[in-house]
């Protein structure tokens, strides 16, 4: 009988940053675990996460001065969003979220998220795919078209260094597309990696988007991951204005070998990925607005 691994709680103590967070900065890329006993996991889960519910991640972001914040659907709800849309409800912050999808969800289902501050449709290729290096592209192509009058976005849980014909593929979808973790490529690939350039070329056409979290997912050191900065600098001179920033809380991918992040030191590295301020404002401030938030 195969065990599922129970993820490790997340540090509740944050480290103090190193500079200030601007008025209206966001934090877009959040999972909410729970309750368990109102919202089960899905049996074929790679894991089983702590609970962490929407109070205590509210009081990270106090702490760490975030005023608004995106939330995930994470893997372990399959396409059940009502924990997510249940945070969103509860926040005392503005929200928006990104929902996972039956590809038959019907168009007032559409509707409803939309109201609830839905923005986008996540497609997990990382954790559920058929296929190695093989895009689901019926399905997202559906799944776009049937959005793009929302104004939402697709976003990819995906490694782009395994689809090096990444910006071909997705050049005909009728909606923006985002892509987490920095592309999710292992440092020791190298920015030459024909996927990660493919992600670049994506990001140019002014077409894509690029999450600025995880970095201990692609880091091949310890904290403070410098092996990341070069990514980040690379993405960031492509496309600024397509650059957004996430904790990752509660770093459910942090459960075995990797000790728990500190969200305080994890939040600084954007001090060496972004050191001019006003720049640092503009992914902290306006391209979330743009991503989510101006489409009400």
């Amino acid at each position: 009988m195969t065990v599922i691994p129970t993820c490790l709680p997340p540090d509740p103590k944050p480290k103090p940053l190193s500079f200030a967070m601007p008025p209206g900065a966001c934090d877009c890329h959040a999972h909410i675990c729970g309750p368990a006993s109102d919202f089960g996991y899905i049996p074929e889960r790679l894991y089983t996460p702590t609970e962490c519910l929407i109070g205590d991640y509210e009081r990270l972001l106090s702490a760490l001065g975030v005023a608004r914040a995106v939330l995930i659907q994470p893997s372990f709800y399959g396409p059940d969003n009502r924990a997510m849309l249940a945070a969103m409800k509860a926040a005392t912050i503005p929200v928006r979220g990104v929902a996972v999808l039956p590809d038959d969800v019907a168009d007032a289902e559409l509707e409803r998220l939309h109201a609830a501050g839905i923005r986008g449709v996540r497609f997990n290729i990382v954790d559920i795919q058929t296929a190695k290096g093989v895009l689901p592209m019926d399905r997202i192509r559906s799944i776009a078209n049937r959005i793009s009058r929302f104004g939402w976005h697709v976003e990819f849980l995906m490694h782009v260094d395994e689809f090096p014909d990444l910006d071909r593929a997705l050049d005909d979808l009728p909606v923006d597309v985002v892509f987490g973790h920095l592309g999710y490529v292992k440092t020791d690939k190298g920015l030459d990696a024909p996927g990660f350039q493919a992600l670049l070329r994506l990001l140019a056409t002014g077409r894509a988007w690029v999450k600025f979290t995880g970095p201990y997912r692609i880091s091949t050191t310890t904290m403070p991951h410098t092996d990341t900065d070069a990514f980040a600098h690379r993405l960031i001179e492509t496309a600024p204005h397509r650059i957004v920033w996430g904790t990752d809380w509660p770093h459910v991918m942090a459960k075995w070998s990797l000790p728990m992040p500190n969200d305080g030191e994890l939040t600084d590295l954007l001090m060496r990925w972004v050191p001019d301020t006003a720049q640092r404002e503009r992914i902290l401030v306006d391209n979330p607005t743009a991503l989510y938030f101006s489409n009400s």
